[in-house]
């Protein structure tokens, strides 16, 4: 029976080793003793499957994104390229199926951030020779496997390439890892057309902290390839373990720099709340570390706050509560 052609990247050793090869897709039954010592001879090396999306910004630097395979057994995941297809263009772009059931999962890095998925679908656009190309990663829960043939009446590329792929996406099952802060989603898409990495939620949060974990929730995350910026978008709330409650619409974090940066909008300004105390600001500085809130008000802006005495009013200088 003849297979469809795919292409395998392994990577050996730490380097990417890229091979061309006719893929055997989950073999039905053992095959003759010569041609099992030869599967067993390209498939012993590998240690894991990796690729590479390379974003040229307007700034003119060069950003990866890297999406590896973290396990090398057939039975907990694959791992294929599957090229263009007779009667499509030889410059259409290669599809990337990438599946871990294991707990390393699939990882995908991006900036500060490593992605953690049990599935990812990576479509990349060819590259001039030597140099690397950007695509579109669409990442979530779900299953991959390679079909025995082709299924009959199905056209699409992966399915052209005997490859089966569930989507399944769900609640917590993406999983971000930022310095000490871990985020969870239920599916990731990026596209090279604005360089933006989006989560879909309900996003929670927590980062350990000595007196206890910081919390938090937000309706999705956006990671933004070129400013290199990670935001917590939609009714963002994050609540420390001396009950400290701060709210904004968006909120820029950065766990390297401790730093979360609350951003209201003129109906909506960030607040936030301890003891009694109310602050509230067009943007909020939170201290991550000392747990400290600094306002600062946009030009033409104001600060409000209130306070235990029960006064309310406008603040002239940023302050903490």
């Amino acid at each position: 029976m003849s297979r469809p052609l795919l292409l395998t990247l392994t990577l050996l050793l730490g380097a990417a080793l890229p091979a061309v090869t006719y893929a055997q897709e989950s073999p039905p039954a053992a095959p003759p003793a010569q041609e099992n010592q030869e599967g067993q001879e390209d498939a012993a090396p590998a240690e894991t499957s990796s690729l590479e999306l390379v974003r040229r910004g307007a700034d003119g630097q060069e950003r990866r994104i890297r999406i590896v395979r973290t396990g090398t057994s057939d039975e907990t995941g694959i791992f294929t390229i599957c090229g263009p297809q007779e009667g499509e263009p030889e410059d259409a772009p290669n599809v990337a199926v990438f599946s871990e059931s294991e707990p390393g999962g699939v990882q995908i890095t991006i900036d500060q951030n490593v992605i953690q998925v049990p599935l990812a679908v990576v479509t990349q656009r060819p590259a001039a020779e030597g140099e690397g190309s950007d695509g579109r990663i669409e990442a979530s829960a779900g299953t991959a496997r390679f079909l025995d043939e082709v299924p009959e009446g199905k056209t699409d590329r992966l399915s052209r390439c005997a490859v089966e792929v569930v989507s399944q996406p769900a609640p917590g099952t993406v999983l971000v890892t930022q310095g000490r802060t871990e985020l969870k989603g239920q599916k990731l898409v990026y596209d090279e057309t604005d360089g933006v990495a989006r989560i879909d939620g309900p996003v929670t949060f927590t980062r350990p902290g000595d007196d206890g974990p910081l919390t938090g929730q937000s309706e999705r995350i956006e990671v933004e390839v070129d400013t290199e910026k990670t935001v917590l978008i939609g009714a963002v709330v994050l609540n420390s373990p001396d009950g400290r409650v701060s709210r904004a619409a968006r909120v820029e974090y950065d766990d390297r720099a401790n730093l979360a940066r609350l951003i209201g909008t003129a109906e909506q300004p960030a607040e936030s709340t301890l003891r009694g105390d109310v602050l509230r600001a067009g943007e909020l500085l939170y201290d991550l570390q000392r747990n400290e809130v600094v306002a600062r008000a946009p030009r033409g802006g104001t600060i409000t706050g209130e306070f235990q005495d029960g006064e309310e009013g406008e603040v002239a200088p940023p302050r903490t509560p």
